[in-house]
């Protein structure tokens, strides 16, 4: 039983071991944000992996809307905020979808440059400025590389867990599971934060309000009610969380004059 156990941990240990050492060689600096980032996959893949992945996308949504008048000022705004911010160095294909969706209130990017907003959401917004809050998030996201990121974030977490299910009881690696969903929870609550801020610095280079990006949160956080989850469970910050970092965001670049 001894020799067993003492094999179990060491096959344990060789697994963790080949996680940890594959997330921490994989640290390369972003060169658009300058932060430094543990990602396993490159540009051209993320732009495959969201071309892919944006047609599945787009049908758990119900389609395109139909509309050609609103899909034209989604594209619009999209393409202005990324041919004045650093998005356009990038060699990332942006593309913006309105959805079909009229119950979702949704927003989200793919690796590589797909973005998409619901028509739920879409329908709540009453100013261009609003709209440029949410699509200007988005592209921070793919700016800042955050898919790939978290993809290998999971790769990690997964090694672990897969290290820790052959040493030990299932209890344990319950418990293990537990705590590496709260620490990706954190991670992703972070890009959040990092995304309003790119998206503040790309509106007001393009010329939008970014109180616009405020009264976005407003919209959201009176939407969710009162039974949002605490903020410690949920991949996005509280909304007045976020609404202070986008004011810092504001006093930091200032806005349209």
């Amino acid at each position: 039983m001894r020799s067993r156990s003492g094999i179990r941990l060491v096959i344990a240990a060789v697994v963790i071991l080949f996680a940890v050492v594959k997330y921490c060689s994989s640290t390369d600096t972003n060169p658009y944000t300058g932060k430094k980032q543990h990602i396993t996959i490159t540009p051209d893949q993320e732009i495959a992996l969201g071309l892919q992945s944006a047609p599945e996308m787009a049908a758990q949504y119900g389609g395109l809307y139909p509309d050609n008048k609103a899909q034209a000022l989604v594209d619009a705004i999209g393409q202005k905020l990324v041919q004045n911010s650093v998005a356009r160095e990038t060699p990332y294909q942006f593309d913006f979808h309105l959805l079909a969706d009229p119950n979702t209130i949704n927003a989200f990017a793919l690796p590589g440059g797909q973005v998409f907003i619901t028509f739920g959401l879409f329908s709540h917004l009453q100013t261009e400025a609003q709209l440029a809050g949410v699509l200007g998030h988005e592209i921070g996201h793919v700016v800042g590389r955050h898919s790939a990121d978290q993809i290998s974030k999971q790769d990690l977490t997964q090694g672990i867990l897969s290290g820790v299910a052959v040493g030990s009881d299932a209890s344990t690696t319950q418990m293990a599971a537990m705590v590496a969903n709260l620490i990706n929870l954190k991670y992703g609550r972070q890009d959040e934060l990092d995304s309003d801020d790119m998206g503040v610095l790309f509106m007001v280079r393009s010329g939008y309000d970014p109180e616009g990006m405020i009264q976005v949160q407003e919209i959201l956080r009176d939407l969710s009610g009162p039974n949002r989850a605490p903020e410690f469970q949920s991949t996005h910050p509280d909304p007045e969380n976020r609404i202070e970092n986008i004011k810092e965001a504001i006093r930091k670049y200032g806005t349209v004059q």
